[in-house]
């Protein structure tokens, strides 16, 4: 058999191995009566674990290796973390072990206890040539199960993005506002351009536009000229007006724009082009005073929407996607589904995130509601699962499964995932 070291501990943690007659390498017979807790840290694999080793209780740690002669290989007789492991489990024992005290160290092996089918099972989920590893079990595994993970990895998700909020927060000095401004920003570039937007944000603090509040062509002026699309002659007055106030501001504020050439264009659809999704952010802030606040008070998620729709976009861009383009029948307003799109990647990971850092377990529970209550995400990755008959109504199991398929199914971690190991348990 060739598998790896995470697959022994697999085999050890959930006892998938013949527990007929256990005994160790020099014959004591051995009663496993708690295996003891995984360790993800540094030290041994397993703490607390308790056996009976011959006429005597051990209760203490347990290292797994492929093979005995890897303690040494590790180095792990020179690390006294070590010296409380008392039972040495391996795939094929090809060494003595001993102690710092000189004691052996007792050693079951594995080697013939591991049943072939399970071992196959788990080849096949790993050598999988499948879009994801258990494509052809994954329809047969109990919905119970599958709903019970994806919950799971879905607080895992918005722990993990949490972080980056926190990371960005602690830069502000603990600024909420300013922090879901930058946020908000990126979310606005859908993707394709959140990186220009998010360093947009960033060169432009909300502050600047509390000054302009109900100077909407002044924010306009700031937002296109930080981003670089001022610098250029124009054939109409409402471009040349916003160069005109930009210089001016520009040079009030000591500010510098980013490179044009960081905005993407190209096989973009016109209604998402970075010029339009500009306008309806410059609208956003023209018309949302203290944003952040809002969404934490409100709890209907469609009066959550209509802080994102009917936004007061200038005029100018029902006729334009560029500046000195003309076009037809321009759609101002953000679609039904990019609003969705900004509900589920800014404002929910928000509530999650602020009811962590504050204790308030309600705006964590709104943020799961509000997943739970706007319509799956359609990509590549969700139509996969859908495709062996995974049923995704909601932005919770999209979510989750994105999480799944970026962290379990690419890095082939099944022994990690509570799918995987239903079906190798099978």
């Amino acid at each position: 058999m060739n598998f790896s070291e995470d697959f022994l501990h697999f085999i050890w943690q959930f006892r998938l191995y013949d527990q007929n007659h256990l005994t160790t390498t020099s014959g004591e017979t051995i009663q496993v009566l708690n295996c003891g807790i995984p360790n993800k840290d540094a030290g041994p694999d397993f703490s607390t674990a308790k056996l009976l080793i011959g006429d005597t209780v051990w209760v203490g740690n347990i290292e797994v290796h492929l093979k005995s002669s890897d303690w040494n290989l590790h180095r792990h007789q020179h690390d006294r973390a070590y010296d409380n492991v008392i039972l040495h489990v391996v795939f094929e024992d090809n060494e003595a072990i001993y102690r710092t005290d000189g004691t052996l160290l007792p050693v079951l092996s594995l080697k013939y206890r591991i049943d072939r089918q399970l071992y196959d099972n788990y080849q096949q989920l790993l050598y999988s040539a499948s879009s994801f590893p258990c494509e052809r079990q994954l329809g047969d595994v109990d919905e119970f199960i599958v709903n019970g993970f994806l919950s799971r990895v879905l607080v895992e998700r918005l722990e993990q993005r949490s972080n980056e909020v926190y990371q960005q927060l602690n830069g502000l000095n603990g600024d909420w506002d300013e922090t879901f401004y930058r946020f908000m920003a990126k979310s606005f570039g859908f993707k394709i351009n959140a990186l220009p937007m998010q360093m947009l944000a960033q060169s432009l603090p909300q502050q600047l536009f509390a000054k302009h509040k109900d100077q909407p062509l002044y924010i306009e002026a700031l937002l296109f000229g930080q981003a670089g699309f001022l610098n250029q002659p124009f054939q109409e007055d409402y471009p040349d007006q916003l160069k005109k106030e930009y210089r001016f501001l520009a040079k009030k504020y000591t500010l510098t724009p980013i490179d044009i050439s960081l905005w993407k264009f190209l096989r973009i659809r016109p209604q998402n082009f970075a010029t339009l999704r500009l306008a309806q952010f410059a609208a956003l802030i023209s018309a949302s005073n203290h944003l952040f606040s809002k969404v934490l008070s409100i709890k209907n998620v469609k009066e959550l929407r209509q802080l994102f729709e009917e936004l007061p976009v200038n005029p100018f861009w029902k006729t334009h996607y560029h500046f000195n383009k003309m076009a037809d029948k321009v759609e101002l307003q953000l679609g039904r589904s990019s609003v969705d799109g900004i509900l589920v990647n800014t404002v929910s990971l928000f509530l999650f995130a602020y009811g962590k850092y504050t204790g308030q377990a309600n705006f964590q529970t709104r943020a799961f509601y509000l997943l739970e209550s706007l319509a799956s995400e359609k990509n590549a990755i969700i139509k996969s699962y859908e495709q062996v008959g995974l049923k995704i109504n909601t932005a919770y199991q999209s979510q989750a499964l994105l999480q799944l398929r970026k962290n379990y199914c690419n890095e082939k971690k099944c022994l990690n995932c509570g799918i995987g190991l239903k079906i190798l348990k099978r």
